[in-house]
């Protein structure tokens, strides 16, 4: 196909996002089995279900739904910035966190919330420590350089992005990287992927888009008259039959042989 500009999502497309999230989360859970008998797969489970109803009574939660934001990124992003909704966050975070760890505690039957604010405290420290990619990110987009105008377009808080792509290594290969914190809105919003091809000076009957979100990257690159590739690695997270992506992949190692390179 006639392609003169690629995007390319980031959180597990490139970078390992949610599999990350759940080993620094069994890390610090450790933290809690050294003082007490705890199942640390359990407590992790509780963590992740505890955040949400926290994380949906953000005083900024609007701005979260609006750039993308998770309750996991919650539980570590520092929410830099001068946005009177990030400085709400800010305040917010330390509250959510340590109500996080304590209520999943409490599910597990321990009620220590001094052990709770070490949680909160230990997670981000163990969520910094692991900024990995794939394994074949970095050789496909070795051999996308050069030949496509790339551009890295990913949901999420600028500040904490910025961090994962920082810690990723990644962002030299790029021509461009747009991500929803700055724009004030997200994918699935064409204009997510509009703005990234005005950059690039690229158009979209030549572009196309690589996501593992069928409802992100391949709903939302259709909208802005894009055609995407979905990196599909078994994760039925997400997936919706109503949308079709032009092509399915299992790894980005195939994307070199769907383009031909």
């Amino acid at each position: 196909m006639n392609v003169d500009c690629i995007l390319i999502d980031l959180d597990d497309t490139l970078l390992v996002e949610v599999a990350s999230a759940t080993a620094a989360m069994k890390a610090t859970a450790r933290v809690a089995a050294e003082k007490y008998s705890v199942d640390t797969d359990q407590l992790v489970d509780a963590v992740f279900s505890e955040a949400k109803p926290l994380w949906y009574g953000a005083p900024a939660r609007d701005y979260c739904v609006r750039i993308g934001v998770s309750s996991w990124e919650g539980l570590w992003a520092r929410f830099e910035g001068d946005d009177p909704d990030l400085a709400a966050l800010r305040n917010f975070a330390p509250t959510y966190r340590f109500s996080a760890w304590q209520a999943a505690l409490c599910s597990c039957g321990i009620d220590d919330p001094d052990l709770a604010g070490a949680l909160a405290e230990t997670f981000p420290l163990e969520r910094r420590k692991r900024h990995v990619i794939f394994e074949n990110s970095e050789p496909v987009l070795q051999a996308l350089e050069g030949r496509f105008k790339l551009g890295l377009i990913t949901n999420g808080l600028s500040c904490l992005q910025r961090e994962k792509i920082q810690g990723s290594g990644l962002a030299h290969y790029f021509d461009t990287i747009v991500i929803s914190g700055d724009l004030g809105r997200c994918k699935p919003d064409p204009f997510v992927f509009e703005h990234a091809l005005r950059r690039l000076g690229g158009t979209p009957d030549r572009a196309l888009m690589v996501g593992n979100s069928v409802k992100s990257d391949i709903a939302g690159a259709h909208a802005a008259g894009i055609s995407a590739v979905l990196v599909d690695r078994g994760d039925p997270h997400g997936a919706d039959p109503t949308i079709i992506p032009d092509h399915i992949i299992n790894t980005l190692t195939q994307l070199r042989y769907f383009l031909g390179i």
